[in-house]
């Protein structure tokens, strides 16, 4: 029984790679086909390696350009979302004032109405105060999006911060601000960790907000830009895949230094109380 447990436990680790890595593997060696290997009778290897694909997307728009304005607006988003959801999770799990119990229920209940509904409010506060084509207007919609998610994360880290650390912090002198920077997220590194990878990923791929608030192709992210290879009659799978692996880059190393805080933030989120 002990072996049919280990055959079963490696079939199944083996299954899961299947579902969820295969399907990259299968872009990237699509992404070397020609492309009348690629739209013809379909083959794991391609039988001629090429690299048109990847010359192509390089050449018919400005990938680096959108590729360098999804970096910067993905890495401001994480890094304002994680300093603002650490100071929205202190003010909710820490301070004691009437009505914040609401607030956290409010934060949470964001996320049950499509985000959809709020993009043309958003359009035309945004285009009152004239930041509209810019990244600012991307990364203010991307916080506003992704920070009630935050709280909810850092609930678990702050809420087991022992009460006599924060006093002994206050009665040697430091400020609200200090406390928060010195003890709540050194000791909540895991879930902060978390909340700005997740942030960093949702902002590197959303596409409906960036579609809407930013318009000149210079201010154009990655998503944005890749849609000009989904014509009306025809799709370019060659470059569209070619994309695709570059796009994957800065998620994959993100997780292969910071995969361990994400799950551990995760997990410590969703089952503490």
């Amino acid at each position: 029984m002990k072996v049919i447990g280990i055959i079963f436990k490696y079939l199944s680790v083996a299954v899961v790679l299947t579902i969820f890595v295969g399907p990259m593997i299968w872009v990237g060696i699509n992404s070397l086909k020609p492309t009348p290997e690629l739209l013809g009778t379909p083959s794991f290897l391609p039988k001629k390696v090429t690299f048109e694909h990847y010359k192509h997307l390089f050449n018919r728009i400005a990938f680096l350009r959108y590729y360098r304005n999804s970096f910067i607006v993905g890495v401001v988003t994480a890094t304002v979302t994680a300093v603002a959801g650490a100071f929205a999770a202190y003010s909710i799990f820490r301070c004691k004032y009437p009505g914040r119990g609401f607030l956290y229920r409010f934060f949470i209940s964001s996320y049950v109405f499509p985000k959809v509904l709020v993009l043309v409010p958003l359009y035309i506060m945004f285009s009152k105060i004239g930041i509209i084509d810019t990244p600012l207007a991307l990364v203010a919609a991307h916080v506003m999006l992704i920070a009630p998610f935050s709280v909810w994360i850092l609930r678990a880290f702050f809420q087991n911060v022992p009460v006599e650390i924060e006093e002994a912090a206050l009665i040697d002198g430091a400020g609200r601000v200090q406390t928060i920077f010195k003890i709540f997220i050194p000791l909540a590194a895991p879930g902060i960790a978390a909340i700005w990878i997740n942030a960093f990923l949702m902002s590197w791929s959303e596409y409906l907000f960036a579609s809407t608030l930013v318009i000149s192709d210079s201010t154009k992210t990655l998503p944005v830009g890749m849609a000009y290879f989904l014509q009306e009659y025809a799709i370019e799978w060659g470059i569209m895949m070619a994309g695709s692996v570059l796009i994957a880059i800065p998620p994959i190393i993100g997780f292969a230094f910071a995969g361990k805080y994400f799950v551990q933030g995760l997990t410590a989120g969703g089952i503490k109380e």
